[in-house]
C-alpha cells in the first residue's frame, strides 16, 4: 500500500453515468479516493451512504470524493440509483489502479484465502501527493474521520 508523502499514481477511469475521471485533471483540489470491495454489499453500501451524507461538507471544503471498485459502470449506475448515492463511483474493472495503490491483496474470510480489494482510503493533496492513508478501514465513523482530517 502506498505511503503518505508519495505521489499518487495518475489514472483515468470511467465513472457512473459514463464519463471519465482523470486524477491529473483534479490537481489544485484535495481528493479522497476510497477503495471498496463490491457494490450492494452491506459494508460497502453503508460506506457509500456515509460519504454521500457528508458530500456537502466535502464540497464546501473544495474536496472531491470518489469511490473505486472493480465493479462495472453499469453496476455502479444501478448501485447509485438503488441507494440515491451522491458520490461518484469509478470502475477499475481490470484492477490496474487497485494494484497501483496497493489495495489488491490476499484476504481471508471464513478460513478461505482469496484475492480482493482491501478497504482503504487515500487523501491526496492539491499537488497530487498522498497526504493521509487509512489502511484496512472499519466502516463505522470512517467518513466522518476522513472529513475531519481532510478539513483540518
Amino acid at each position: 500500500m502506498l505511503d503518505q508523502g508519495t505521489m499518487a499514481p495518475d489514472f483515468t477511469l470511467p465513472r457512473d453515468g459514463g464519463t471519465d475521471v482523470a486524477l491529473s485533471d483534479l490537481r489544485g483540489h484535495k481528493v479522497v479516493l476510497y477503495f471498496y470491495p463490491k457494490d450492494n454489499t452491506p459494508g460497502c453500501t453503508t460506506e457509500a451512504l456515509d460519504f454521500t451524507a457528508l458530500k456537502d461538507g466535502f464540497a464546501a471544503a473544495g474536496i472531491q470524493v470518489f469511490g473505486i471498485s472493480k465493479d462495472s459502470v453499469k453496476k455502479h449506475d444501478n448501485f447509485c440509483a438503488k441507494h440515491s448515492l451522491g458520490i461518484p463511483l469509478l470502475s477499475d474493472e481490470n484492477g490496474t489502479v487497485c494494484e497501483d495503490y496497493g489495495v489488491w491483496a490476499e484476504k481471508q474470510m471464513y478460513g478461505k484465502t482469496f484475492w480482493g480489494i482491501v478497504r482503504a482510503t487515500f487523501l491526496i493533496d492539491e499537488d497530487g501527493k498522498i497526504a493521509h492513508v487509512w489502511p484496512k478501514v472499519k466502516v463505522t465513523g470512517h467518513a466522518d474521520e476522513v472529513l475531519a482530517v481532510a478539513t483540518a
